[in-house]
């Protein structure tokens, strides 16, 4: 996988599709290989254990957190608090609004 790839995948927000935490949201917080990422979300799944997930098992959402983003570029690290901040801002802004009536894709 290219590095640039690897860069804009760290912050994204996805949606896990199977396993024991389906339909909860997570963040890349690590690129393994062409099909493996490392999820975190900062409360069940923290930054000191986060979850291999292979990227046919995730969905993802339109939506890069840019604090952490820079915070993984800059120290290589993120913080469980950081995490949960993102995944909170997320759902205010972005899950509400598709509750709404708007669907994910954008159609009505």
């Amino acid at each position: 996988m290219c590095e640039e790839i690897r860069v804009q995948l760290l912050g994204q927000m996805v949606r896990i599709k199977q396993g024991r935490e389906a339909g909860q949201y997570a963040i890349i917080i690590g690129v393994i290989d062409d099909q493996f990422v490392l999820l975190a979300d900062g409360e069940k799944r923290k930054t000191n254990r986060p979850k291999k997930k292979n990227l046919h098992h995730v969905e993802m959402v339109d939506y890069i957190s840019p604090e952490v983003q820079n915070s993984l570029l800059e120290t290589g690290r993120v913080t469980n608090g950081k995490l949960r901040f993102a995944i909170t801002t997320f759902k205010v802004q972005v899950v509400t609004d598709l509750k709404k009536g708007d669907l994910h894709d954008g159609e009505r």
